[in-house]
């Protein structure tokens, strides 16, 4: 009972941190996905409000938009994992999504006169902005969640992922649907994005000891779990902690971590960008409809994140599967059903629209379990480096959102061709197979060396004795 109540309040400051990120992830991810219905309804106002202006920009033009993000988007994951080790996560996450919300606003000004080209440019500027967001986030969780807390704080942030994503798909075609029409998606977003900047500078701390508002007993619970394994305040001062370039780049493990999340964001961003045409022009479906079904596996996604949720914690919590295997397993379950999915999903017209959403809701859904299976494995790696972890690991995994839409680009000439987005998912099929194959084989679970707070110094005085042993032999080695 004595260990319970030094956890704090039930609903502590550590929660709210977890919520915020939550928050963050999701008015980010409706701002970066809701290009995807918002092209759509710029390009063909029949199906949505006839009122606004449409824009004659074929196929590879709309690719151009889609993947215009991810230019800017990883050229600052790694400067995101920097900023946040220097300044902290309440002053990198507020900038980098006040920016994105202040662009989000606009292209109903720019595109008018600017063109696609215009649009490209915003959203470019727009992913620069938002690269900042996963390293603050990874840093963010490690600085707060207590060990045996974050496989739970974790996932649960992360499913503004989801949540994000579900709003840009069905909220987006409601108003461009509505009075506002397409350029109320842009009005919308900038104002959540804005509004969560100002909750955000309130409740907002880089660590438990800066927070105006946790409680003592909070306090040392979270100190006291973060730092069990270690030395003092040891993931606290991370932003003191050289890192060990070399060691990270030589490990397996992280690698093995690097794959996957190259792997998955293949396969994932395939459905996130191009469900919407695949919809509308394989499956004839109008603006409206498309709105609601393109929208259906992200909600079967969120709920089933919080199904994996549950699942992964009564398995740990009850010592039927440890870490590795509930990583492993859920990594293996999220990559490999969709896989076989996506292989069907290619094989259905538009008289089987009810088939192809039971797949497609079905692939999205199974999916989310890669949170759990290998999203959060950098904090399992090193809590000290989990942001430049991610910095590093995003800015790879993000590169091929910025290619899959030029890819299906260059492979569908013609969007009402089904045969052409075959070979565009069973690719991506391939793609998610070998890539949690080799995360299976050499993932780890557990911290790794070159996370300790003194392994440079230890790594470079086991050097000097080294040097220093060899200098020995060779002056004792006999002369011939």
């Amino acid at each position: 009972m004595a260990a319970e109540k030094n956890m704090g309040p039930l609903i502590g400051q550590r929660h709210i941190q977890a919520f915020l990120l939550f928050l963050s992830i999701t008015v980010n991810y409706t701002a970066k996905f809701n290009a995807s219905v918002a092209v759509v309804a710029m390009t063909n106002s029949e199906t949505t409000n006839p009122n606004f202006p449409e824009f004659d920009w074929n196929e590879m033009e709309r690719s151009y938009i889609l993947s215009s993000f991810f230019w800017g988007y990883i050229l600052t994951q790694f400067l995101g994992g920097w900023l946040c080790r220097r300044y902290g996560a309440r002053l990198t996450m507020f900038v980098s999504t006040i920016g994105s919300a202040l662009l989000a606003l606009l292209p109903p000004f720019c595109v008018s006169w600017g063109g696609w080209q215009a649009y490209c440019t915003i959203r470019v500027g727009m992913g620069l902005f938002q690269g900042f967001l996963f390293p603050c986030i990874h840093a963010h969780l490690a600085n707060w969640c207590p060990v045996n807390e974050r496989n739970r704080l974790g996932a649960f942030a992360n499913t503004g992922i989801d949540c994000g994503t579900l709003m840009a798909m069905f909220l987006s075609g409601k108003i461009a649907a509505s009075s506002m029409g397409w350029p109320g998606i842009f009005y919308i977003s900038s104002t959540v994005g804005i509004i969560w900047c100002i909750v955000w500078l309130i409740f907002g701390a880089n660590t438990p000891r800066e927070s105006k508002f946790i409680s003592e007993a909070e306090l040392k619970y979270i100190e006291s779990s973060i730092n069990q394994g270690g030395k003092e305040n040891e993931v606290q001062n991370a932003r003191q902690i050289p890192v060990p370039w070399k060691a990270i780049f030589t490990s397996l493990p992280f690698w093995a971590l690097m794959v996957a999340r190259c792997s998955q964001a293949w396969g994932y961003s395939t459905l996130q960008t191009e469900m919407p045409t695949y919809m509308n022009g394989v499956l004839l479906m109008d603006m409206k409809s498309n709105a609601v079904y393109s929208a259906l596996p992200y909600l079967a996604s969120w709920i089933m994140a919080f199904v994996y949720l549950i699942i992964s914690d009564i398995l740990l919590n009850r010592g039927v599967l440890s870490i590795t295997a509930v990583r492993k397993s859920f990594n293996t379950i999220s990559f490999w059903v969709p896989a076989i999915t996506l292989i069907g999903v290619g094989f259905v017209d538009s008289s089987q629209t009810t088939l192809a959403i039971v797949l497609m809701t079905l692939n999205v859904g199974i999916n989310s379990g890669n949170t759990i299976g290998s999203a959060i494995n950098t904090i399992d790696l090193s809590p000290n480096h989990a942001g430049i972890l991610m910095g590093i690991v995003n800015s790879a995994a993000n590169m091929l959102p910025m290619i899959t839409p030029l890819f299906v680009g260059i492979i569908v000439k013609d969007q009402h061709d089904r045969v052409q987005w075959q070979v565009v998912f069973i690719i991506s099929a391939i793609v998610f197979f070998l890539g949690n194959l080799f995360y299976i084989m050499f993932g780890k679970m557990a911290k790794q060396p070159w996370d300790d707070s003194d392994f440079l110094d230890n790594y470079q005085t086991c050097r000097i004795a080294e040097d220093g042993q060899s200098k020995r032999e060779k002056a004792e080695k006999p002369i011939k």
